[in-house]
């Protein structure tokens, strides 16, 4: 299930993101408010986590368009302001929740799922690209006429972001950023190490791949 995560503030966005991917969403990010309303044209995510105060456009102008064409998609919005004002603004224009930081992660999730039960979206779709589908609630993969295989949770974050991107090459830094998250844990290295791991879950022959292959100089691709 795909997240949109709207922040100007790079360090709690990219908590937010990684809280997110734990929980097995599939995450975007924007930084502003031009950025989210492209991300969310692009992506149409299942739900907007969305800060007040953005550059540029602010939170309640980037909802306010939103809604604008009708669209309900639920949207979650994040301030440091605790006035009643902002809050009655905010659910006016359409906002579904409202949640003051500084928050938990826990809070953050027990919301998030909240938001997404009342909109009815709560039960995640499985993710296809091709021969491979991911099952999201069992955290396996299939590949066209075999059984599901399960997955580690750092198998499977770089499957999602790879199926969601299937035919494009991502580079590097992105797929470590996405698996391991902003505090910078993973490397190359341990992406090969990776990337060698779910080809021996997901390829006939793991040393000549047909799905995840290597982009020289760029990173990996998975062919649909």
């Amino acid at each position: 299930m795909k997240i949109l995560v709207v922040d100007d503030d790079l360090d709690l966005r990219g908590l937010i993101a990684y809280v997110l991917r734990q929980a097995n969403y599939f995450v975007v990010e924007a930084q502003d408010g031009p950025s989210a309303l492209a991300a969310f044209a692009a992506e149409k995510p299942a739900l907007v986590i969305l800060d007040v105060n953005l550059p540029r456009l602010d939170g309640f102008e980037v909802l306010k368009r939103i809604r604008s064409g009708g669209d309900r998609t639920p949207v979650l919005m994040l301030t440091v302001r605790a006035g009643e004002e902002d809050q009655v603004l905010g659910l006016d224009l359409g906002a579904d929740d409202y949640l003051a930081k500084p928050f938990s992660p826990r809070t953050l999730l027990a919301r998030v799922r909240a938001v997404l039960r009342r909109a009815g979206v709560e039960k995640p779709e499985p993710m296809s690209s091709g021969d491979i589908s991911l099952e999201i609630e069992t955290q396996s993969v299939i590949i066209r006429g075999g059984g599901p295989v399960r997955l580690t949770n750092l198998e499977f974050r770089l499957l999602q972001l790879l199926v969601a991107n299937a035919g494009h090459p991502l580079p590097a830094e992105r797929i470590t950023l996405h698996v391991w998250g902003y505090r910078g844990m993973g490397d190359r290295q341990l992406l090969k190490q990776l990337v060698h791991r779910v080809r021996q879950k997901i390829e006939k022959d793991p040393a000549a791949p047909l799905y995840l292959v290597t982009v020289t100089g760029v990173g990996y691709l998975l062919k649909p």
